[in-house]
């Protein structure tokens, strides 16, 4: 049973969600640049928005991060106003059709299956949804035009709930030096002979295939970690410039040796 306290919440946000319903509607109605929108012409505002929320996130700024949240409800409400529109569905189709989902994909919550641990869950969910998609194949519900490196966390993921995936950590750093040996080797060319590029980058592929794979196995987002580097790199870059700035520098014009003095000072910085 719902507490009185939290029931009333609940009841605020059903009617923040109706004034979002409601805003929608007048806005398709009236609004010139709304009523023009389609579900092709939102699209990639709505990856833009995807990415400013995972940017929140990493930011560790949770007012943003509500702000963020807010647009792609938005856009999820818009997406579902067009196709009411059209005759094909609505915003409660699409709620009902996850809520069905997630019952169906959680038997050990809403059936008698048993899963004990996060592991199981996720096997679970893969064998129901395999099921679901006429048993094709296991990866065929990875998206096609997912980053390299995202793509490369899902398929490993997906294989790895059907059972396909080493057994220790250990395995995977062996297959991570293999990979590292098998690309150096590549630039070990004798008698004068040319780098094979397509080959090299297939082998720099399976390299970062295999380093995925590793940080899979010792819980690490490789997306994630890049992304902090990312940012890590790009803050201290920016103190380079502006400290050169304030000495009547110009960093075009700075030796490496220079620079990495004031590289060096940024590292030291939070």
């Amino acid at each position: 049973m719902i507490e009185p306290a939290k029931d009333a919440r609940r009841q605020e946000k059903l009617a923040a969600f109706d004034r979002l319903l409601t805003i929608m509607d007048e806005l398709r109605l009236n609004c010139p640049w709304d009523k023009k929108q389609t579900l092709e012409s939102i699209r990639h505002l709505t990856i833009e928005e995807t990415y400013e929320l995972s940017d929140a996130i990493l930011n560790e700024d949770l007012e943003e991060v509500k702000k963020e949240i807010g647009d792609l409800l938005l856009h999820m409400v818009f997406y579902s106003k067009i196709a009411d529109e059209q005759g094909k569905f609505d915003v409660a189709d699409a709620l009902n059709a996850i809520c069905d989902k997630l019952v169906h994909r959680h038997p050990h919550i809403y059936g008698d299956v048993e899963a004990n641990d996060e592991e199981a869950v996720k096997a679970n969910w893969e064998k129901i949804k395999l099921k679901e998609k006429g048993n094709k194949s296991v990866l065929g519900g990875v998206p096609k035009s997912l980053p390299a490196m995202v793509k490369a966390v899902r398929v490993q993921d997906k294989a790895r709930g059907v059972g396909f995936d080493w057994e220790e950590k250990e395995q995977v750093w062996e297959k991570v030096e293999e990979e590292m040996q098998e690309f150096k080797n590549e630039f070990n060319i004798e008698n004068g002979q040319q780098v094979d590029k397509k080959k090299a980058m297939g082998e720099f592929g399976d390299l970062l295939f295999s380093l995925v794979n590793y940080a899979r196995f010792i819980d690490i987002d490789p997306e994630e970690a890049l992304e902090r580097t990312n940012l890590k790199f790009i803050k201290r870059f920016q103190y380079l410039e502006k400290a050169a700035k304030a000495a009547g520098k110009d960093i075009g014009e700075m030796s490496l040796a220079e620079m990495d003095v004031y590289w060096e000072e940024a590292k030291k910085l939070k």
